[in-house]
C-alpha cells in the first residue's frame, strides 16, 4: 500500500476517533489542515510513568489541484519519546530522550535533552536547557552528524520581559554558531520579539517580529 492511500484511509476515518482521543489522555490524535490541499495528522499513544513514554508517527500529504501528490510532500515519520519531569516548590527539570526516523528517506535522529527551570530571586527566573542530537542522513556527503547546543533564559515576570542567549556546535558542518534574543509582553496576547544570530561575525543577521495570538 503506497504512502498516497494510507493518508486518504487516515485522513478520512480516523477522524471519527477525535472525541475518544479528546476523552482518553492517552490517545494522541491530532489531525491538521495547513491549507486546502495539504494535511497533517500526529497520532501514536502515551504511557503515563515516572518515565512518561509515547510513540507514534507523523504522516502528511499535499496534492495538486488535480489530486495528484506533490512531489517530495509526503512525510512519514516514526517517532519515539522518554520524558522524566520532577516537580518541587522551587522549580521544574526535565530529561528525555528522543527518537525520530523517516521512512521515505532513511534518515533518523537521536537526541538527548536536558531542561531546567527555577527561582533566581523575588523578581527574576531562570532556564536553562542543553541537548546533544546523533543524526544520520543517507543522502548527506557527511551521513553521520553530532549537534550539541545550549541556551540560558533570565525571565522578569512582573514586566514580561526575557532575555535569553544560546550556543550550538555541529561537526556536520564544522561550525559553532550563537544567538541572543529579547523578548517583552506588551499586551496579553501581543508580544515584541528582537533576535541576533552570530554577533560579532560576518555572519551576523538580526531580526524584529510583533506577534499577536488569537486563541477561539
Amino acid at each position: 500500500m503506497t504512502i498516497v492511500r494510507i493518508a486518504y484511509i487516515l485522513f478520512t476515518v480516523l477522524p471519527s476517533l477525535t472525541a475518544a482521543a479528546k476523552a482518553d489522555d492517552l490517545l494522541i490524535w491530532s489531525p491538521a489542515k495547513l491549507s486546502e490541499r495539504s494535511y497533517k495528522a500526529t497520532m501514536g499513544f502515551r504511557l503515563p510513568a515516572e518515565w512518561e513514554t509515547s510513540a507514534g508517527a507523523d504522516i502528511a500529504l499535499a496534492a495538486t489541484k488535480g489530486g495528484a501528490p506533490l512531489p517530495d510532500s509526503e512525510q512519514a515519520m516514526l517517532w519515539g519519546r522518554i520524558v522524566r519531569t520532577n516537580v518541587t516548590p522551587a522549580g521544574q527539570s526535565q530529561r528525555g530522550v528522543k527518537v525520530s526516523v523517516d521512512t521515505l528517506r532513511g534518515s533518523g535522529a537521536l537526541t538527548l535533552s536536558r531542561s531546567r527551570s527555577w527561582i533566581l530571586s523575588d523578581s527574576l527566573d531562570m532556564q536553562s536547557s542543553r541537548s546533544v542530537s546523533v543524526g544520520y542522513d543517507p543522502i548527506d556527503a557527511r551521513q553521520a552528524s553530532v549537534t550539541a547546543s545550549q541556551a540560558l533564559k533570565l525571565i522578569h515576570p512582573w514586566t514580561g520581559t526575557a532575555l535569553s542567549a544560546g550556543a550550538g556546535l555541529s561537526n556536520a558542518r564544522g561550525d559553532f554558531s550563537s544567538s541572543v534574543a529579547v523578548s517583552q509582553t506588551i499586551l496579553p496576547n501581543l508580544n515584541l520579539d528582537a533576535s541576533m544570530t552570530n554577533p560579532f561575525s560576518e555572519d551576523e543577521a538580526g531580526s524584529v517580529n510583533l506577534r499577536y495570538r488569537l486563541n477561539w
